[in-house]
């Protein structure tokens, strides 16, 4: 019943609103009946005096005890609200105006008078004769005089007749238009709570309903429409960091997919493109162990030599197998560094120099500036610029013009290969960069793509620049990337 925060809220305003109703009534009724008692006594500090001095009470010096049965009758009738007792030096009661079946004590304690009588603070409460529990403000005076006291004329202000009335009062007036005042307070108190605390818990059930939601997409969607904040106090904040940690939960496990994906993929690919060389060595070299004897000298160095080509074919496949992992996992990151960009590009150059002239292309570089710097990890840039050069060589038929040119433009460096190739389909060229892509409607340049090209704009990509290609069949092939 009590499961969710509002209902729990609830419960602990109203034990708390009941809780405090009922300490305000107690401590209001004894702060009441405290000032009143105060008031009351000393109101009436003289009475018992004013009652020996006024009714004749001491007649030479002596007690009259006459005037004082007649003093006991006329008050209770006159001011039914007070008893009067006569009691002894010892406490013990002598005679009295209640009535004689409710008078249950036969003495009434001494320090309370004396302390009346010494003028100490009020209110002071003395013994009840009606009650062994009760105590009852009072008014005293020593008879027939101080100096000569013989007894004490002891009266109660709160007698018998002042308590019944007090609780009838009580009962008809004070409780109830204090009970519907105090109720009322108290309902308009709960009311406006209730609703406060609906108000605040309001976001909390949307968070939750928000958190259910995402639970049971098994934390693969998340979408909210978050109410505008106006607050932003702790329930704002929780939410705020929620929807953070939602949407970071859900990217990461798109990437996961995503890396599970190519994993997938990347597995099938290596399977497929390791088979192949390995095949081709296997071929061969079984070839050679079977049918030695029978080939003549130069079909075994043939044979030698297409396994050897093989086998460092698929040397350079597992080494750029290892590149791209470790690229892809940031093992490699990058080492930024200010260099001269011009004699890096110039040093790359002139180590393809020699295979453009086997092929008979044309290998040039042109560049704007002899000291054109960049940042970056400067090994890391030399093996873009050989991937992008060797795929240039590669498909540039003989007699053709391979060029790499270097700018300045907009406070970043381009860096811009052209080729001569047969060029690339336009839907080839959006997955170029993808590992292992092999060309299908481009026979004439057979691996458009591959894993020099994917290392490549993995190198880019941490770099933070990014690298493109223009291409159309029969034209050529241009590719450019940026550094900052």
């Amino acid at each position: 019943m009590f499961r969710t925060l509002y209902a729990k809220l609830s419960l602990a305003l109203v034990i708390l609103l009941i809780s405090i109703g009922l300490l305000y009534t107690l401590l209001s009724l004894s702060s009441v009946r405290y000032y009143l008692q105060e008031t009351q006594q000393k109101l009436n500090l003289d009475l018992a005096k004013n009652l020996v001095a006024d009714r004749n009470l001491v007649e030479s010096g002596k007690l009259n005890e006459k005037a004082l049965k007649s003093t006991f009758m006329e008050y209770m009738v006159i001011n039914p609200s007070i008893e009067i007792y006569l009691i002894d030096l010892k406490g013990s009661i002598l005679s009295y105006s209640a009535d004689p079946g409710k008078v249950k004590r036969r003495s009434v304690a001494l320090e309370p008078i004396h302390a009346f009588l010494n003028g100490e603070k009020l209110p002071l409460l003395g013994d009840d004769p009606r009650s062994h529990e009760r105590k009852k403000i009072f008014s005293v005076t020593p008879v027939p005089s101080a100096d000569n006291p013989e007894g004490y004329l002891y009266v109660v202000l709160h007698g018998e007749d002042y308590d019944n009335t007090e609780q009838f009062i009580k009962e008809s007036i004070l409780w109830k238009q204090s009970g519907w005042a105090l109720g009322g307070s108290l309902l308009v108190g709960l009311l406006a709570g209730l609703l406060l605390f609906r108000k605040l818990t309001q976001r909390l059930n949307r968070l939750s309903n928000e958190m259910d939601n995402f639970r049971q997409s098994d934390f693969t969607h998340f979408t909210t429409n978050p109410a505008p904040q106006k607050s932003h106090d702790e329930i704002d904040k929780l939410s705020n960091t929620y929807h953070q940690m939602a949407q970071r939960i859900v990217q990461q496990l798109d990437e996961l997919k995503q890396q599970d994906s190519l994993r997938r993929e990347l597995v099938a690919n290596v399977s497929h493109d390791l088979r192949t060389p390995m095949a081709i060595l296997h071929g061969y070299l079984e070839t050679l162990d079977m049918k030695g004897d029978q080939l003549s000298i130069e079909e075994r160095k043939q044979y030698l030599k297409q396994a050897i080509q093989n086998s460092e074919q698929l040397s350079v496949l597992i080494a750029e197998l290892f590149e791209l992992a470790k690229l892809e996992a940031q093992e490699n990151i990058p080492n930024r560094e200010e260099f001269n960009l011009a004699e890096l590009a110039h040093d790359v150059v002139q180590k393809f120099q020699l295979k453009a002239q086997e092929k008979g292309i044309e290998l040039k570089l042109e560049v704007a500036a002899k000291n054109l710097f960049a940042c970056g990890d400067i090994g890391l840039i030399a093996r873009v610029l050989e991937n992008l050069l060797g795929n240039a060589l590669k498909f540039t038929p003989s007699g053709g013009h391979v060029s790499v040119e270097l700018k300045d433009t907009d406070n970043k460096t381009i860096i811009a290969i052209q080729d001569d190739g047969p060029g690339i389909s336009a839907a080839e060229l959006e997955k170029i960069f993808d590992r292992f892509y092999q060309g299908k409607e481009n026979t004439n340049r057979a691996t458009p793509g591959g894993l020099g090209l994917a290392i490549a704009k993995r190198i880019i990509d941490l770099h933070g620049g990014s690298i493109e290609v223009e291409s159309s069949p029969g034209h050529g092939t241009l590719f450019t990337f940026s550094l900052s």
